[in-house]
């Protein structure tokens, strides 16, 4: 699917910049509102959704109904049931017994559906947004040279990878985990892997490693500067916190407050599952049967440094609660070090239209929007420091669409619930 040329006297409702599930999702539910008029922007010539990560078995940590409609419209043709009625699969679906979608079956979900769009411009890079201010909307430039005109603004960017500053400059041929699967064969010819993080991710990379490690004969480490390897707290109060009451109470505090919970909350929505942390010790122990495997768990460490010579990297970690400094020598190095937003440098023409905390973050109000007016621009899974773990939460993305397109259409299109957990939240 190729991107079309634009009609340059058109102007949209709104232009969604970058194709990830959420924008993806916003897609899904406008095409069938014969009242807004938007089209989606994506750099990529096809949806991909993390296919670094594609890990045989590895699935969701949210079941299939927090698909990219089915909590805002049950009866949507874009559901992922449909999805798997139209592909065959459904009664195989049914019998599977798990909520959990495979990660690789919700990426080809996504695709399904992008192409059974007609908003969606694959292959459209974003160069510049500037706003037209006798015309009272924003032109959005590519590099093709198009020019699409809105009155509103969504950004769906995402967020890329985050390279540590110690490996900023770093050489070699290290990879972030999102480059896993591709770079897999490679990295198991090395004599010694290390992998740097404790996230979902890193534990999926660790057992997938460390189940072939006999078989390549490399060492393997697994270090992170967490305390523990944290599970991922699923129980179902805890899940009330993706709600829109928690949203209501989170936004009303300070910002210095909501600042340190957004690094206390982590493990709400960024631990590892708490079964693939059993596989991972019931593995160790068969492995260990034997005798002792070549590979070593270390938590409590910061990496501080990190050089790279003659083929291999020599790692610098400090042990926190110990105080303690070591170095590790490794020939191949993964980083699980997650993903953080950056701002888009086409946005820079139009800075002074948005609105920043104190933090030099967007400060995104509760309708999601981070302009001036209040319902200009808005912006897609960036908001953790003001929406708290309801940002990131593919089950609530239904829920920020629904409540995005209120803003544009004026009306309620979509019912935007208000109260759904049992608990209170303020005092």
């Amino acid at each position: 699917m190729t991107a079309r040329p634009e009609n340059p006297t058109r102007t949209h409702d709104f232009v969604g910049i970058g194709l990830g599930p959420f924008n993806l999702g916003l897609a899904c539910l406008t095409e069938p509102i014969a009242e807004l008029d938007g089209v989606f922007l994506e750099s990529k010539p096809d949806f991909e959704w993390h296919a670094g990560m594609f890990l045989d078995g590895a699935h969701l940590q949210t079941p299939f109904m927090s698909d990219l409609v089915t909590l805002a419209d049950p009866t949507s043709p874009y559901s992922f049931l449909n999805y798997l009625k139209e592909k065959g699969r459904l009664y195989s679906f049914y019998i599977r017994e798990t909520f959990y979608p495979l990660r690789v079956e919700y990426d080809d979900y996504c695709r399904w559906a992008a192409h059974n769009l007609t908003g969606v411009r694959f292959g459209t890079t974003v160069t510049e947004v500037t706003y037209d201010e006798e015309a009272e909307h924003y032109l959005v430039r590519t590099e093709g040279q198009d020019v699409y005109r809105a009155r509103h603004l969504v950004l769906g960017t995402g967020t890329p990878p985050h390279i540590p500053e110690s490996c900023r400059d770093l050489g070699g041929d290290f990879i972030h985990n999102s480059r896993y699967v591709q770079h897999k064969a490679e990295l198991q010819r090395k004599e010694s892997i290390t992998l740097v993080g404790s996230g979902q991710s890193a534990a999926e990379i660790y057992h997938d490693l460390l189940s072939e490690i006999d078989v390549h004969g490399y060492r393997l480490n697994w270090v992170t500067r967490s305390p523990r390897f944290f599970p991922l707290e699923y129980t179902k109060l805890t899940l009330e916190m993706t709600s829109p009451e928690y949203i209501d109470y989170y936004r009303e505090l300070p910002e210095a407050t909501r600042y340190r919970l957004t690094a206390e909350q982590k493990g709400l929505f960024k631990g590892i599952d708490g079964d693939l942390i059993n596989e991972i010790f019931d593995l160790l122990y068969q492995k260990n049967l034997g005798g002792p495997v070549p590979t070593r768990l270390l938590t409590n460490s910061s990496l501080n440094s990190a050089r790279h010579e003659d083929g291999a990297y020599t790692l610098s970690f400090r042990q926190e609660e110990q105080e303690k400094d070591y170095e590790i020598e490794s020939e191949g190095l993964i980083l699980a070090t997650g993903y953080r937003y950056a701002e888009p440098e086409f946005l820079k023409p139009v800075r002074d239209r948005l609105l920043y905390d104190a933090h030099g973050n967007f400060d995104v109000a509760r309708n999601y929007s981070i302009d001036t007016t209040g319902r200009g621009v808005f912006l897609q899974n960036a908001g953790v420091h003001t929406h708290g773990i309801t940002s990131p939460d593919l089950g609530m993305g239904a829920y920020r669409n629904s409540y995005i397109i209120r803003e544009l259409l004026g009306t309620e299109y979509y019912p935007v619930e208000k109260t759904i957990a049992f608990q209170e939240f303020t005092a």
